[in-house]
């Protein structure tokens, strides 16, 4: 038997058809990953693995099984078969499982999105970033400790097929850098941050940069105070902007809306936030952390519009969600190798606003500026929103001293209606937002 993985999959299935299954699909991880830590210039922790994951899914009529597996290994085929399909004669029916009809046939590759990179950076590689980074971290003026900074390197080889024709096949790879440092002694010790990762390590940004930016962040939140309890707006960095559109893409989930377990299951085609805001999702950018090049069905991926001139367009669709809704499944669905598909977002973004940062908060008397969001009480069902935060006040239009110890609490309906994005979006995740203001939000403080 041919040592090709694709060939090696293509039999684990049919095994599975021969063992009785009426359909079947098959995906495979082998994953590379290298990674080091330094601490006060020591090497804290230098790590490198290599691991491989199978998953096969059998369906016998309405009923499906999932078994998995640590190796590709011929051997152990029939093994794997025979198991899923006896636990898939056993479990109860599911009316909505199967394959996707909508699935593509033949064969499809990352073509056309750059997801991977030859540059394979060795351990002294690794070391250098991170030491560079920690290095410049504590030469700002302020910085009194390191939580240690980390290099590392990632490379995944996805598979995926299906007894109904498809097969695909992508690898992605992963460079990132992260420093985080302490400032202050005492009872008055602040940390915090900075991190970047991205597909091809020409586009990491500087490790010193990293590093010092997260020295800069931290002196900078020294000797807070805990602002005053009541209503005033908000101003979001992007750092934390982007839990927002997390809180979207949960709120839009195929399978919350099934089980009418969301905030916005009666919304769809209804204004949800100011007329010009435009959120997309876009597995087809290239380079990007969250690009792929088909789905964990085997559907092709396309870049659509979750929410238009503010209007909600979609919802985020596996087959199974789906069918429950009678709608068409779109792409969405991700896969682990021990799990079944649902529905995931990848590339989401909100379009920039038109106005800088500095004139977002120009009007702003007194608000604050957040940097930090800790800890989450989020109620999907109704959408009431309350977490902890930290961050500087606004006074004027600008910012002035350190805030901490203060909660932050709304409901995401009103939030989504009172947004407004400014115009600094910079692609650095997989989901990416300007900074945000929000006004008129409840903070407990002091």
């Amino acid at each position: 038997m041919s040592a090709n993985p694709l060939d090696l999959i293509a039999a684990l299935i049919a095994r599975a058809r021969a063992a009785g299954a009426d359909a079947a699909d098959a995906i495979y991880v082998n994953r590379v990953a290298h990674g080091v830590q330094v601490r006060n210039g020591c090497t804290e922790d230098l790590e490198r693995s290599e691991t491989c994951d199978l998953g096969l899914r059998v369906f016998v009529g309405q009923r499906a099984a999932i078994v998995s597996a640590t190796a590709l290994d011929p051997e152990r085929f029939d093994t794997l078969a025979a198991r899923a399909v006896a636990m898939a004669r056993v479990v109860p029916e599911d009316r909505f499982a199967g394959l996707c009809e909508q699935a593509q046939h033949g064969f499809v590759d990352a073509a056309g999105l750059d997801l991977f990179d030859p540059a394979t950076p060795t351990t002294t590689d690794l070391m250098a970033r991170a030491r560079t980074a920690e290095e410049a971290a504590l030469a700002v003026g302020g910085v009194s400790n390191s939580n240690g900074a980390s290099a590392s390197f990632g490379l995944s080889d996805i598979i995926l097929m299906t007894s109904a024709g498809f097969s695909g096949r992508y690898a992605r790879t992963s460079h990132s850098v992260s420093a985080s440092v302490v400032a202050g002694s005492g009872t008055q010790m602040q940390r915090d941050y900075d991190y970047h990762a991205t597909v091809y390590l020409s586009d990491l940004e500087d490790a010193g940069l990293i590093g010092r930016r997260a020295g800069e962040r931290t002196v900078a939140r020294l000797n807070p105070v805990r602002p005053r309890t009541g209503r005033l707006p908000i101003v979001l960095d992007p750092r934390v902007s982007t839990s927002l559109l997390g809180h979207l893409s949960g709120a839009i989930n195929g399978i919350s809306i099934a089980r009418g377990t969301s905030f916005l299951k009666e919304k769809m085609g209804q204004q949800i936030m100011p007329a010009g805001i435009t959120i997309i999702d876009d597995p087809r950018r290239v380079r990007g952390p969250g690009a792929r090049p088909f789905d964990g069905e085997g559907m092709l991926t396309a870049t659509r519009t979750l929410v238009e001139n503010g209007v909600l367009k979609t919802w985020a669709l596996d087959s199974r969600s789906a069918r429950q809704l009678g709608l068409t499944p779109n792409g969405c669905a991700s896969r682990g190798t021990s799990g079944p598909p649902a529905p995931s977002l990848g590339n989401m973004c909100m379009q920039p606003g038109t106005l800088t940062p500095t004139e977002l908060m120009a009007d702003i008397t007194e608000g604050i500026y957040i940097t930090e969001m800790m800890g989450s009480a989020i109620n999907g069902i109704t959408g009431d929103y309350s977490r902890g935060a930290a961050g500087f006040m606004i006074r004027d239009g600008v910012l002035a001293e350190p805030v901490a110890e203060l909660t932050v609490a709304g409901n995401l309906n009103d939030m989504f209606a009172r947004l407004v994005p400014a115009n600094d979006l910079i692609f650095r995740q997989s989901t990416n937002a300007p900074t945000i203001r929000i006004d008129d939000m409840v903070i407990a403080g002091a």
